[in-house]
């Protein structure tokens, strides 16, 4: 890259940490003003009270505004690699003995976790004495929240588990019941949703020049006649006319079988393989399908074909095929922190001394959290942070067990706790390594599965003049370092404003899935999952300019004076493993390896997404219940 290029890209002059709060940069005002800042009318969403007014100390005691790599951020993996590598096989060496015995110790504060401290206390009561361990800085698991401060106002997005949407999974009695307690309105969505602020600005697809001969972004992706958006794309004449046949013709690919013996062939095959040798794609033309994710952020080389045909692929307009589309959900709702407000809102519940009052859906948006708070003597309750959980098991043979000793790492010691249940609200692949006595066929189950490698990078534009010039409110980047970029969705709650023009600043949410094409797909998020931690933020931050800079450079863009901030969440055990039809064996439901790995154990039970196999949070919400219910239904074990 020229010295020109650099500067271009202020590269040169990255932001100045020292003077930006969680690398925004805060008004003199702002900071003089530091708990006075009192929460104003619903139109408004400056800082809220009750945070130290010293930047060092708000970004030392109150993690949602702590920025570089987030997710799996440094000091909370290190202890589990180690446990997964051996480093605390055999006896272990304990530097205290907490003396603490508790009902129920959960291991994982993620929404599964909380969920699961919330359903063991409905049905024991409120004295039941419960603590919950985790790794992180901050509760939530990966409904993680980012928050930026900025001018004295906040600016709030998703690090993680973005909606309640459920596609594929419907809301059980137990989930819905669950977030009707929490007193969240799904039906309200609309009231909080600027339908109008967007109107005008289609999705886009970033055509780059490696693969396409120029950088060009393109408006009216899916919303443009298919002849029309082509023709305006930087595209080789053949490749033009493979791609808008493909998008509009009604072929039937699959000849001489019935719609039966179709669906089954599509089962068999992947997406590319559909394209290339059915479809008769020319390979040139398959650049354009390299971003597109499918369920569970499956390639074009890994998705089965059949998935794509029911999220609506190009492709299959002429196959008359034995399936069901997917029907996408009515029941929605989209948080201005993503599903964090529900890790509070549980959290709330569960240690309300940390909040001024009790929270609902809308005034959790600004409530501000004491920490300092979340772990305190006197609480039935308490939530531990920065607590890597080495070693679980039972004081005894695991069916005559009275109680079950878990033992910690926090700040390099390693404490010993007593718990009579434990619930393990971890990821899977993790627990076979902490619970060394588990059945061997139950630990083979739990190690099955890859987790899906997930990064979700937020940049606080100054304001979003170029996105509107450009005429895209989203942006599809099938060749780029981050896929999918989109402009959060307006959504004003409480008293959390959102954006009202183009010239007021909003938050960018960049999504990269670094799997690595040509591969199975556990290699893939294998290989993703390594290339990500072996990143640095300086790397993102250089990838993140440069991107910006060739999609919104044309629309007067400028990285370096409008990126105010960039926070990155890297979730290398990120979204839970589904099946596929393509890699995955066909079993009973009883022998698949969730349910055989969930099983049970003494008077430790699992409770996460993976023992669902699906990454949504109404799947984390249901293991939970069950979880409990296992525990509880065992009576001896109570």
């Amino acid at each position: 890259m020229s010295d020109r290029s650099r500067m271009d890209l202020g590269l040169d002059r990255p932001i100045d940490r020292r003077d930006f709060l969680g690398g925004v940069a805060l008004g003199a005002a702002a900071l003089a003003a530091g708990p006075a800042l009192g929460l104003a009318p619903a139109a408004s969403a400056l800082a809220p009270p009750g945070l130290p007014a010293d930047r060092a100390d708000l970004a030392r005691d109150y993690p949602p505004v702590r920025t570089g790599l987030r997710g799996q951020h440094a000091g909370s993996f290190e202890d589990a690699h180690r446990a997964r590598d051996g480093s605390f096989a055999g006896p272990l060496a304990i530097d205290e003995e907490t003396g603490e015995h508790y009902d129920l110790i959960v291991v994982g504060a993620g929404i599964s976790g909380l969920s699961a401290a919330h359903f063991y206390r409905r049905m024991l009561g409120e004295r039941e004495r419960v603590l919950i361990l985790d790794n992180h800085d901050d509760f939530g698991g990966h409904a993680k929240r980012n928050e930026f401060r900025h001018d004295g106002r906040v600016y709030l997005a998703a690090g993680g588990t973005l909606d309640i949407d459920t596609p594929y999974f419907p809301y059980s009695y137990t989930a819905q019941a669950l977030l009707g307690e929490l007193g969240v309105d799904v039906a309200s969505y609309r009231r909080h949703l600027d339908e109008s602020l967007y109107r005008g600005l289609a999705d886009g697809v970033f055509f780059d020049r490696e693969h396409f001969g120029a950088d060009r972004v393109v408006a009216g992706y899916g919303s443009r006649p298919w002849p029309e958006f082509f023709a305006a794309a930087p595209l080789e004449r053949t490749v033009r006319a493979e791609l808008t046949r493909l998008h509009t013709a009604a072929v039937d690919y699959l000849p001489g079988l019935d719609a039966a013996q179709k669906a089954e062939r599509l089962r068999r095959i992947s997406y590319q393989t559909f394209l290339l040798e059915h479809a008769r794609l020319r390979p040139e033309a398959l650049p354009f399908f390299a971003g597109h994710a499918f369920r569970n952020n499956k390639r074009v080389d890994t998705c089965p074909a059949l998935e794509a045909a029911r999220a609506g692929a190009p492709g299959f307009a002429g196959l008359r095929i034995d399936d069901e589309p997917v029907v996408e959900p009515e029941f929605f709702f989209h948080f201005p922190d993503g599903n964090a407000t529900i890790a509070r809102l549980l959290a709330n519940r569960l240690v309300p001394g940390a909040w001024a009052g009790a929270l609902d859906m809308e005034s959790a948006a600004l409530a501000p959290v004491d920490y300092a708070k979340l772990d305190l003597p006197g609480d039935a309750t308490r939530l531990r942070l920065e607590s890597t959980v080495i070693r679980v098991e039972h004081d005894g043979a695991a069916d005559r067990s009275r109680s079950v000793d878990v033992v910690y790492v926090r700040g390099g010691r390693r404490c010993r706790v007593r718990g009579r249940n434990v619930v393990m609200a971890c990821h899977n692949n993790i627990i076979r390594h902490i619970v060394p006595t588990l059945p061997e066929a139950q630990k083979l189950a739990l190690a099955y599965a890859s987790k899906v490698p997930m990064q979700y990078t937020n940049v606080l534009l100054r304001h979003w003049r170029a996105w509107q010039r450009l005429g895209v409110h989203n942006v599809l980047a099938p060749n780029g370092y981050h896929t999918e970029l989109e402009l959060v969705p307006p959504v004003s709650l409480g008293g959390y404003r959102f954006a009202r023009s183009a010239d007021e600043p909003v938050v960018l949410h960049m999504i990269r899935n670094p799997n690595q094409p040509g591969l199975p797909r556990k290699d893939q998020q294998r290989l993703g999952r390594a290339g990500m931690l072996a990143t640095s933020f300086d790397e993102i931050e250089r990838s993140v300019r440069e991107q910006l800079a060739r999609i919104l450079g044309p629309g007067g863009f400028d990285p370096a004076a409008d990126i105010l901030a960039i926070t990155v969440n890297r979730w290398p055990h990120g979204y839970a493993y589904t099946y596929d039809s393509l890699g995955d064996p066909d079993l009973p439901d009883e022998r698949l390896p969730h349910v055989v790995g969930r099983q049970r154990f003494g008077r430790i039970s699992i409770a996460n997404a993976d023992a669902g196999a699906a990454a949504f949070t109404n799947v984390a919400i249901d293991q939970a219940e069950r979880a409990v219910q296992d525990l509880l239904t065992a009576r001896r074990w109570v």
